[in-house]
């Protein structure tokens, strides 16, 4: 978490930023006028995309049926006063000297139930949502047209299914290999390191970028996950090498830098699809001091129906990127295992529960 988390304890000055967009069909970005405003760039003439940033976004991935890809200013101005009202309510609940729960009853800090205490005091989703080229985004996806992630094909859907089967002997906490990657701290939960690097929805959607001219370094506070990429036209990896965040290699055309990744861990399945032909391209441009425009396309028609993808603006983070000290081995996951197996003898031995 960053010190960004102060604001749940005060109030937020709206801010209005301006993003820069990019024609899907045509592939080109187009930067809104910057005045007198100079790329900044590195000592070896590229742009320089060094820094802190957020991608932390109200606007969804997927357009919510029946909406239009542009917000109103009203209708945006709702989903913000909503995040706003959420963040005061849970802070009201989350009073530190709120009366415990009745017995039996429900956490009152909890959202859904008492085993489910997140509420808006934990959640950092953001708050804005997010402008590019100055349209306010109803989603994040901007093709294909509808903006929703395309039909997932049968085959992708049996691949599924044949995953789930190989688990399906186990219980939920038999062994680490069952609990999620994340869980285990092996790669960030959702999709924050990528690729595609997409908000999380949740919390840590931060970033610290260092470059050099044959490398580019992205880390992502979420399990401190951190991709290398290689710039040039290298030799990849062979089909059987999967590194966690797949391989990596980016080119500058112009002023913006394209990656292209491959080779993905078979456990790094993007939105729970496994696929040995994910192939994702992204495109980072700057374009001003506060905001790079992040751009990505995923082309695997072996589990959806067509090319599909989006644009996520980053802005630059004012702030420090702290550790997320996650590691494999980590004493919750020891913990949730040993629960597991006490559980397991209450069950079998009849031994009474300690009071």
């Amino acid at each position: 978490m960053t010190v960004r988390r102060t604001r749940l304890f005060a109030s937020v000055a709206a801010v209005a930023a301006l993003f820069a967009g990019m024609s899907p069909a045509a592939g080109q970005v187009q930067l809104r006028d910057a005045g007198d405003w100079v790329m900044p760039r590195t000592a070896d003439g590229r742009p320089d995309l060094q820094g802190n940033w957020t991608n932390a976004t109200l606007t969804p991935l997927s357009r919510p049926a029946g909406q239009a890809p542009v917000f109103t200013r009203e209708e945006a101005n709702g989903v913000e006063a909503r995040q706003e009202r959420a963040l005061e309510e849970g802070t009201a609940a989350s009073d530190p000297y709120r009366p415990p729960p009745e017995a039996g009853g429900t956490n009152p800090v909890c959202i859904d139930s008492a085993t489910s205490c997140y509420n808006e005091v934990y959640r950092d989703p953001g708050e804005r949502v997010a402008m590019v080229n100055g349209e306010l985004r109803s989603s994040l996806i901007t093709f294909p047209e509808d903006g929703r992630v395309p039909t997932v094909v049968p085959e992708a859907r049996e691949r599924a299914a044949a995953a789930r089967a190989r688990t399906a002997g186990f219980g939920q906490y038999d062994h680490p290999e069952i609990r999620p990657i994340a869980e285990r701290c092996l790669l960030s939960f959702g999709s924050n390191a990528g690729p595609p690097m997409l908000p999380n929805g949740w919390y840590n959607n931060n970033y610290t970028i260092v470059q050099t001219p044959d490398h580019v370094m992205i880390m992502t506070e979420m399990v401190h996950d951190a991709r290398v990429i290689r710039i040039g036209d290298g030799p990849r990896l062979p089909p059987d090498v999967r590194p966690w965040l797949g391989d990596s290699w980016g080119r500058w055309e112009g002023d913006t830098l394209v990656v292209e990744t491959t080779n993905f861990h078979p456990l790094q399945q993007f939105r729970g699809m496994p696929s040995d032909n994910l192939r994702v391209i992204e495109r980072f441009t700057r374009s001003d001091d506060e905001t790079i425009l992040y751009e990505f396309t995923i082309d695997d028609p072996t589990t959806y129906a067509e090319i599909w993808g989006g644009q996520v603006p980053m802005q630059r983070l004012d702030g420090l990127v702290y550790e997320y000290a996650c590691h494999e081995g980590n004493y919750a996951l020891s913990n949730i295992l040993s629960g597991a197996r006490y559980e397991e003898r209450l069950a079998t031995q009849g031994e009474a529960e300690p009071r």
